[in-house]
């Protein structure tokens, strides 16, 4: 079956329990990438609203970059987004590859 607009949510469940809609997801020309609109922007790709490829191009991301973010939330939740714990959670992630 091949998704079209009509098959997609309207309404996504976003990263503090708030409904996300497409009018509510950070502007397209966002600049600033704090933590909140990170999450946002990976719980519209995990919900359906967006693609992955809508996301990076609407917010001019790479494929790698929005992936670390999930990846990120996978992990650690919205805290291993902050920009100044990504070396931190890395480390951590790196020494328990290490371990297994």
């Amino acid at each position: 079956m091949i998704e079209t607009e009509t098959t997609r949510p309207k309404v996504v469940t976003g990263p503090l329990g708030e409904p996300l809609s497409r009018d509510t997801l950070p502007p397209a020309n966002t600049s600033r990438w704090v933590v909140r609109r990170k999450a946002e922007v990976v719980a519209a790709v995990n919900g359906g609203l967006l693609t992955i490829t809508e996301a990076c191009e609407r917010y001019d991301l790479t494929l790698e970059e929005l992936a670390s973010w999930q990846r990120s939330i996978e992990r650690e939740g919205m805290a291993g987004l902050r920009a100044t714990r990504v070396q931190h959670y890395r480390q951590v992630h790196e020494r328990k590859g290490r371990l297994a």
